[in-house]
């Protein structure tokens, strides 16, 4: 039974996922459309935000052989090479897009920036204190966006965000953490209403991003 949620759950998440992808924001298909990558997730998307986090060093990836067989040193990512968004990235003739805690705002005009955190869940309580979690990581992309407006304008911050392709990878943590770290989190909650949680929780995101996105509502 328990199996059955989690599928339901990861047919949820590329669902969502699918939604928050632009027919009209692929270059390599419409070259005239501006384009930018927001990306929010766990390890599969990280490219070293978890590098920058001061406090733990458990979620991260600075170390051999981590990147050795593309970057030639480790990055943050939780791989030899490359992560998807990198790919993603390549694909629609982007340069990579680079971790949120280490970039520039500069930066936002033209790709994009990558808010996820290894170890993150949709939940504040999945790896709490070690990671940054998706809600947290929505509060960077709005700060992101208020530099954004700053930097180029209001009506040219909103052409930006509306034409973005905004990537989702997130929420097997959550169900990974309470095994590992001996939680007593699924005696409180039935199966079903656990997964409700963790996707209602990514739904919310979602939400507020398309609200920001297509329908122009205030920023803040």
């Amino acid at each position: 039974m328990a199996n059955s949620y989690v599928q339901l759950h990861f047919a949820a998440l590329f669902f969502l996922a699918s939604l928050t992808i632009p027919s009209n924001c692929l270059p390599g298909l419409y070259p005239k459309a501006p384009v930018a990558l927001f990306v929010f997730g766990d390890s599969l998307f990280d490219p070293g935000n978890n590098d920058f986090i001061k406090t733990t060093t458990t979620f991260q990836a600075n170390f051999p052989p981590y990147g050795e067989t593309f970057f030639k040193l480790p990055t943050g990512r939780f791989t030899d090479g490359r992560i998807i968004p990198d790919f993603i990235a390549e694909f629609a003739k982007l340069s990579l897009i680079p971790p949120y805690l280490q970039t520039g705002y500069h930066e936002f005009l033209t790709n994009g920036v990558n808010f996820a955190s290894a170890g993150a869940g949709a939940l504040a309580e999945t790896n709490t204190g070690l990671v940054i979690d998706l809600k947290m990581q929505f509060k960077n992309f709005r700060k992101a966006k208020k530099h954004l407006r700053l930097n180029i304008g209001k009506r040219a911050a909103r052409r930006v965000v509306k034409n973005a392709v905004y990537l989702f990878g997130i929420g097997s943590n959550d169900y990974l953490s309470p095994l590992t770290n001996n939680s007593s989190i699924f005696k409180l909650y039935a199966p079903q209403d656990y997964v409700a949680m963790v996707v209602g929780n990514i739904t919310s995101v979602v939400q507020v991003i398309f609200r920001f996105s297509f329908f122009f509502q205030p920023f803040f």
